[in-house]
């Protein structure tokens, strides 16, 4: 039934579908396959997913613990989104509880903390789990540089090294690509041991940048005060 309604909707395209048919079980065996096709494809559709997840509540003998799985794990690609945390509230309990579920919620504890060390340990422990979706270590990495870039300027290359799980020659072409196309910079430590990496600066990582920021108001900010005062 569900092939049936995307053939007679010719053109639709999944998040059409979803708008259309929100709560309609019909559609489950379209939003899997959708699933599957971010996978393979290394796209995302967060409201797709989460329709998937709202149709299982009212069909759970339908539900497909691989297609959950996937969801969870591309949701924790997306962090520091809350993708995970809204996803994870569509799903019942009990399925929680489930092995892989388990795993991955702690996954997602030690990203939201920081925790990298601890993130890459658990993640080698389940490797059929997360490297089932392609491009998870590099989605990780991002985020892991995301969140180093809002504290630091200067990054200890042994603290970089952990965060995003890469070491000798490997962390060494990233760095120098790093440095090619991003802006990064490398110099050695005040004490002359091992390297520090230059992060570009932002309204995070560099107050000056944060006072210019605050002191300046968007043209089309200030616009939009207007009709309030008047």
């Amino acid at each position: 039934m569900g092939r049936e309604i995307e053939e007679e909707q010719v053109g639709y395209t999944v998040e059409q579908l979803v708008s259309l048919n929100r709560y309609n079980p019909d559609i489950l065996p379209d939003l899997e396959n959708h699933v599957n096709d971010q996978v393979s494809s290394q796209t995302y559709s967060l409201d797709a997913n989460l329709c998937l997840l709202r149709l299982y509540q009212f069909e759970p003998d339908k539900m497909s613990s691989q297609i959950v799985a996937r969801i969870l794990v591309k949701a924790l690609m997306a962090m520091p989104a809350p993708d995970f945390s809204l996803c994870l509230f569509l799903i019942p309990e009990r399925v929680q509880m489930e092995e892989q579920f388990k795993t991955l919620i702690v996954l997602s504890h030690y990203l939201e903390t920081g925790r990298f060390r601890q993130f890459w340990d658990e993640a080698a422990k389940n490797r059929h789990i997360v490297e089932a979706v392609p491009g998870f270590e590099q989605a990780i990495q991002s985020n892991a540089i995301h969140v180093l870039s809002l504290t630091y300027q200067k990054v200890p290359r042994a603290v970089l090294a952990e965060a995003i799980n890469i070491e000798g020659l490997s962390l060494d072409k990233f760095l120098e690509h790093q440095v090619a196309t991003s802006g990064w910079a490398i110099e050695k430590s005040s004490q002359g041991k091992g390297q520090l990496i230059v992060l570009p600066r932002n309204e995070f990582n560099d107050p000056i940048s944060k006072k210019n920021t605050a002191d300046s108001v968007p043209l089309e900010h200030i616009t939009r005060i207007f009709p309030i005062l008047s």
